[in-house]
């Protein structure tokens, strides 16, 4: 494990970096500390001082983008250990956060973690995307790290967004085809890209992006389609959307 100070340390800096609220520090080491010891966090990274770097910077960088800081209602798709809603959640008091999580282990870690950091505007949804009719064209945002190829990702987003709300997806190196494929699904779902913003969340990071859709028409009412369907029949790779 690190020693404390450096992770304090570390933590004190993206606190004043973001200029994040009084008690974010202490809600972010605990966050870390959940990580490091719940043996059933679904993280490789447990290791509190990495953790700081790869989840909670990563996470906050977002931060960057006004549409992150004006959002009031957050949906984290496929949420896993947390990341990067949780952080988000902390960082933005007066925002409702939504964490959607299929797995039941990871949403039962994802209520230990939310509640470890003392955030009451964080909420957990155990349920597949596609079936959360509740969340249909509710959210300002939808954030997603980590989770699928980018048609995909931008399928399960559309339905949940308001118009005018906003999909930020984080992505590693630049991959054309990718980003074609997404923008082709965006298209069909009412979704408008912008130019991806290369970001530099922590020292050492080389390859890291922020990609922003907005909304700018609704999305066809035949989405979202039947569980499965978008990773069977992605939307941007086949031109096909049934």
């Amino acid at each position: 494990m690190s020693p404390p100070d450096e992770v304090d340390t570390a933590i004190g800096a993206l606190v004043r970096r973001y200029g994040l609220p009084v008690g974010a520090a202490g809600a972010l080491l605990a966050l870390t500390e959940v990580l490091a010891y719940d043996e059933h966090a679904p993280s490789a990274v447990r290791n509190p001082r990495a953790a700081v770097d790869v989840h909670l910077a990563d996470s906050l960088v977002a931060l960057e983008l006004g549409a992150v800081r004006d959002a009031r209602a957050i949906v984290d798709v496929g949420s896993g250990a947390g990341f990067p809603g949780l952080p988000l959640a902390v960082a933005l008091p007066d925002a409702r956060v939504v964490l959607v999580e299929a797995n039941a282990r990871r949403s039962a870690f994802l209520e230990r973690a939310a509640a470890a950091t003392g955030s009451s505007n964080v909420s957990v949804v155990n349920a597949r995307v596609e079936e959360w009719r509740e969340g249909l064209g509710t959210s300002d945002l939808v954030v997603a790290r980590a989770l699928a190829p980018f048609p995909v990702v931008v399928e399960y987003a559309a339905p949940l967004l308001r118009p005018g709300g906003v999909l930020v997806t984080w992505r590693g190196r630049p991959d054309p085809e990718g980003e074609r494929a997404g923008a082709r699904a965006a298209a069909e779902l009412g979704l408008e890209p912008a130019p991806p913003l290369r970001v530099r969340p922590y020292t050492g990071v080389e390859h890291r992006y922020l990609h922003l859709m907005s909304k700018v028409r609704e999305t066809p009412a035949r989405f979202p389609r039947r569980p499965g369907m978008a990773l069977k029949r992605p939307l941007g790779a086949t031109g096909r959307s049934g």
